[in-house]
């Protein structure tokens, strides 16, 4: 049911990590030692992934390996946006997964690349189709964001400012389906490459499009998807139904599952992306996810004589 475990998601980006609080990620380093340590209790063969790093950066990967962290993981990942928010065109993609893979031996993911349609969707089918040429083959997992535009009710994640090139506007349609559930145009171009390059699909608290998804993934033929299990949510009344539910409903694909969001309580500021105020028991929570989605699976007896 699950391919392979990502600690945190984008955790050198303050939408999603709280960089006053841990400004030279050592906070975050603990995190993944003790989750990664955790995981690999339960499951010894599940890969490991770093939280995919956006922007690319490959000073904060020797940042973060200075804090021990990529002893704890068999993947690092990385996130790009070139036509929407990264200052890079989307011709330099093959450039900068060299720029990672020239500080670590260990191999690179792309686990979210999109190009949003909020210009022209005839934009977003140039970006697909030039981004598939761009890294299928050149890296081992590419994951598309998103299958569905996030609706315009729900709000994005993000903690910049316009200034700072935020926009917010854009994160609402990035998706190869509109809010209304009609597809764009660059839905058919994917569907070419849907068996190579996965989906990355975030589902929110008892998200009224998980089956939806899975039938649109199941006619498109995707073999991999990306998606969360938050731990804020796991305090939720009804969390591990709504847990259960998510991936019974994922359980035909190769899911990567990524372990983020601080619940409030435990969080060493009251907010989602803060550093835990005791990464211990964001660990346990990994820990208790891969025992009841992804336990190591018991050897086979040997037949007698063998």
């Amino acid at each position: 049911m699950i391919e392979a475990a990502m600690i945190w998601n984008e955790p050198n980006n303050k939408s999603h990590w709280d960089l006053e609080i841990d400004p030279d990620w050592a906070r975050y380093g603990e995190c993944v030692r003790l989750a990664g340590s955790a995981i690999a209790a339960v499951n010894p063969g599940l890969p490991r992934v770093l939280g995919g790093m956006s922007p690319i950066d490959p000073f904060w990967l020797r940042q973060v390996e200075a804090h021990g962290a990529l002893d704890h993981v068999e993947v690092v990942a990385v996130h790009g946006f070139p036509l929407d928010w990264n200052l890079w065109p989307i011709h330099a993609w093959p450039d900068k997964i060299a720029e990672i893979e020239a500080v670590t031996d260990k191999p690179v993911w792309v686990t979210e690349v999109g190009v949003g349609s909020f210009g022209a969707e005839e934009v977003q089918v140039f970006g697909l189709n030039r981004t598939a040429e761009l890294l299928i083959d050149r890296v081992p997992r590419i994951f598309w964001y998103s299958l569905f535009d996030l609706p315009q009710s729900w709000g994005a994640t993000t903690r910049h400012r316009e200034a700072e090139g935020s926009s917010y506007y854009r994160h609402f349609y990035m998706g190869l389906i509109r809010e209304d559930g009609s597809p764009k145009p660059a839905l058919e171009d994917y569907a070419r490459v849907a068996s190579r390059m996965g989906l990355m699909q975030w589902f929110h608290f008892e998200d009224h499009r998980l089956d939806e998804a899975v039938r649109w993934m199941r006619s498109l033929g995707v073999r991999q998807l990306r998606t969360g299990l938050s731990w804020a949510d796991y305090f939720r009344p009804g969390a591990l139904d709504w847990f259960d539910r998510q991936m019974e409903a994922l359980a035909e694909f190769d899911v990567t599952v990524t372990f983020c969001f601080t619940p409030e309580h435990l969080g060493m500021v009251p907010h989602h992306t803060s550093a835990p105020a005791d990464p211990t028991a964001f660990a346990d929570f990994c820990a208790e996810m891969i025992d009841r989605y992804a336990p190591a699976r018991p050897a086979l007896p040997r037949a007698m004589g063998a």
